[in-house]
């Protein structure tokens, strides 16, 4: 059998880049976080894979579709290449919430995916997100979390992951 992998779960908006009210729906409007790159290359360097878990429900509120989710995907891949960096997958939910799919954060569907598919150890692994829906998500697969907050960015998320 092969030895689980630990990784890193990162949410897209408001970790990665910047979160709008009326969602990232095209290249355009994504605005990446400058210290992400950086972040994610030390992960990596630890021997962390990094993961997006997403929940993008534009798709199905007919705001945007999935061409141009994989798009934004592709630019923030380009943008951490450029940084010697990288995301090893991205993951992500079309469903609105009123859909009660099991692969909408807080349910734990897209990590139980990742997990199975890039064989990660869920119980070695973290969840990085903004809203209590990626923390309940994490917890209920036994993932560690860090919420990320106005003055606790992910540079300092990584940072405690790394100290930990």
């Amino acid at each position: 059998m092969n030895k689980l992998r630990k990784a890193v779960f990162f949410d897209r908006d408001g970790v990665i880049n910047k979160n709008r009210p009326d969602y990232v729906k095209t290249v355009e409007e994504l605005e990446i976080f400058p210290y992400v790159a950086k972040s994610i290359k030390q992960l990596k360097k630890q021997g962390y894979l990094v993961v997006v878990i997403t929940n993008q429900s534009a798709i199905n509120r007919g705001l945007t579709d999935d061409d141009k989710v994989s798009e934004i995907h592709q630019t923030i891949q380009k943008h951490l290449l450029k940084h010697s960096s990288g995301i090893d997958a991205f993951y992500y939910c079309p469903h609105r919430p009123d859909e009660n799919c099991v692969c909408r954060k807080p349910k734990p569907g897209l990590l139980l995916k990742a997990s199975q598919e890039l064989e990660i150890d869920l119980k070695s692994s973290w969840m990085i997100g903004d809203n209590e829906s990626d923390i309940q998500a994490a917890e209920s697969v036994g993932c560690k979390a860090l919420k990320i907050r106005e003055n606790f960015q992910l540079k300092h998320a990584v940072q405690s992951i790394l100290n930990s």
